[in-house]
């Protein structure tokens, strides 16, 4: 683990821990910004001069930030840890229970864990406690079976079709005039807690009814006409609202969120004598657009995948977006030659059924033969096949690559020789993730410095929520690569969306190039792209920093950048 990511969960933990204990909301909030920064910091917190220049870390976090990194732990923090119950930090993660309500239990009832907090649901010990009536204990219940059994994060490759079905149905109900998905979702995350569903109607009861009665639901928490939440039998919970027609806009940017955004714009409303709440914009009431709202803040509208309070309030114009329609190519693909399931001739149909007029064969290199790796004379033998398919098609240009790994010590897995009669060569790390910094930054190094290698794909190795993968230093390979004009992927398999968006904005402030490829390996995997957009989106990418928006002959000159 990362000391950014190390230090980001204490400041999370100390933030959480203050919630419980009932301290002021100013101390809570300056903790959890402290943990965002950390989250977002690209570069190693251990490698920066003068902590306090780095905005939103005060001199006291600046000092707590140094003790952590001067000796490994913070001693105000283990005051902290040891002033509550540690169990209290996993009773949070139940749904439903906030810093107020967990404080009630504890005191209250006794509860200092799940297991104390499962006995004093069995035993009848919450039936009498203020606010907390027979349905808000089956809640409780409700959601601690579904943490002990389960996370509490899913990947928005799993969250995001559910919700767009949701809406899909709910937009058919009579009486819908607007609905839309917000939260976390619609800004793009990797990870969702929860779907937000936002709509207004004639008739309110109807769309109730409806959502609450949904194939899928195993599980309703609340039915009322402005309000319901339901848990649908693969555990995620989903809200909806209903809003007046009139309100939707100033609704749909208030729960879209960020609330660090949302902070953000109230702000900028009160410097300017008016007032912004989910309601509207004051005194003129405008409430009806998102767009209208930040026309009248005098901003320009802000795409939802960059709320998140890292500068967009600074925007002269809307930022120029990458979007799917950029896309033309996808330079990351397999066949049945490896482990893909499309032969090269129906990867290169699919491909140009998208619209696309480049299509990399890109099938894995020797040292994996897990995945049918090819060795030398095969794909010696690939290449060939890859061409005459490539002779035998019109409208597109099918290119001859591997996915080459990067070995442990940053070597290739073939011999340059073989490289060079290659049009493309995406170079991987798959094995071996577990390396120091240390070690996965001069990995990572030798193979962006390759005269050979176009692009690095997925360069950390990381599965969501599964595998951290490598933790190397960015800073220092986003500089290399904009050097040695090499790529950077977006890995856009929701798995695992490699690079994170931090490190998209990190390679797009640079003046870096990336790649945003699907991986595929069957022909439904091309889908997987707008996962990759969105986190293109989120890191502020444009299309003239995404190799795949070239147009046919720009990226044919990129391709021999080098030579």
């Amino acid at each position: 683990m990362s000391t950014n990511t190390e230090l980001a969960k204490i400041f999370t933990a100390m933030a959480t821990i203050l919630e419980i204990k009932g301290e002021s909301g100013f101390k809570v909030n300056a903790t959890v910004k402290v943990a965002r920064v950390l989250e977002n910091l690209v570069e190693d917190i251990a490698t920066v001069d003068k902590i306090t220049d780095i905005t939103g870390v005060g001199k006291s976090s600046a000092t707590k930030i140094q003790e952590f990194i001067d000796t490994g732990s913070i001693s105000s923090y283990e005051e902290l840890r040891a002033s509550i119950p540690q169990g209290l930090l996993e009773v949070m993660r139940v749904q439903g229970l906030g810093p107020k309500k967990v404080r009630q239990l504890w005191q209250e009832a006794d509860v200092v864990d799940i297991a104390s907090l499962r006995n004093a649901i069995d035993t009848g010990k919450l039936d009498n406690l203020p606010r907390m009536g027979k349905k808000t204990i089956e809640n409780i219940s409700e959601s601690l079976n579904f943490i002990e059994t389960t996370g509490n994060r899913t990947r928005i490759g799993i969250a995001l079709p559910i919700a767009e079905s949701i809406r899909g149905t709910l937009e058919q109900v009579s009486g819908v005039t607007n609905i839309s998905i917000a939260g976390s979702i619609r800004r793009g995350k990797e990870t969702i807690g929860d779907i937000d569903i936002l709509a207004s109607t004639f008739e309110p009861e109807l769309l109730a009814k409806s959502f609450c009665e949904l194939e899928d639901v195993a599980t309703v928490f609340s039915h009322g006409e402005t309000k319901c939440s339901v848990r649908l039998s693969s555990g995620m919970q989903v809200d909806l609202r209903v809003v007046d027609d009139n309100k939707f806009g100033s609704a749909l940017l208030y729960f879209t969120g960020s609330k660090e955004h949302c902070v953000l714009l109230r702000e900028i409303a009160i410097s300017q004598d008016k007032k912004l709440n989910e309601y509207g914009l004051e005194p003129r009431n405008i409430s009806e657009t998102e767009e209208a709202i930040y026309a009248d803040l005098g901003l320009p509208y802000l795409p939802p995948e960059i709320r998140e309070d890292r500068g967009e309030g600074e925007c002269k114009n809307t930022p120029t977006l990458v979007t799917t329609e950029d896309i033309q190519c996808d330079l990351h693909c397999h066949t049945l030659a490896s482990d893909g399931k499309m032969t090269i001739k129906e990867l290169a149909q699919e491909a140009l059924r998208r619209g696309y007029h480049t299509i990399a064969v890109t099938d894995h290199s020797q040292s994996q033969p897990q995945a049918n790796g090819l060795k030398p004379d095969r794909m010696l033998e690939h290449i060939e096949s890859i061409r005459a398919v490539n002779e035998s098609m019109k409208d597109i240009t099918i290119l001859a690559g591997s996915e080459v790994d990067i070995l442990p010590d940053g070597s290739l897995d073939y011999d340059d020789d073989l490289l060079a009669m290659l049009d493309i060569v995406v170079a991987s790390p798959h094995a071996t993730l577990t390396q120091s910094t240390k070690e996965s930054t001069k990995r990572l190094l030798l193979a962006i410095e390759h005269p050979l290698v176009h692009i690095i794909g997925h360069p950390t190795g990381r599965i969501i929520n599964k595998r951290k993968g490598l933790e190397p230093d960015m800073p220092t390979l986003i500089s290399a690569a904009k050097e040695h004009k090499t790529a950077l992927e977006i890995n856009a398999n929701s798995y695992r969306l490699d690079l994170r968006d931090i490190h998209v904005r990190a390679t797009v402030e640079a003046g870096g190039m990336l790649a945003i490829n699907t991986d595929a390996h069957r022909a439904e995997d091309f889908d997987q792209l707008q996962y990759g957009i969105l986190t293109g989106r989120r890191g502020w990418l444009t299309p003239k920093n995404c190799i795949n928006c070239l147009e046919h002959d720009a990226l044919q000159t990129w391709l021999v950048r080098n030579c």
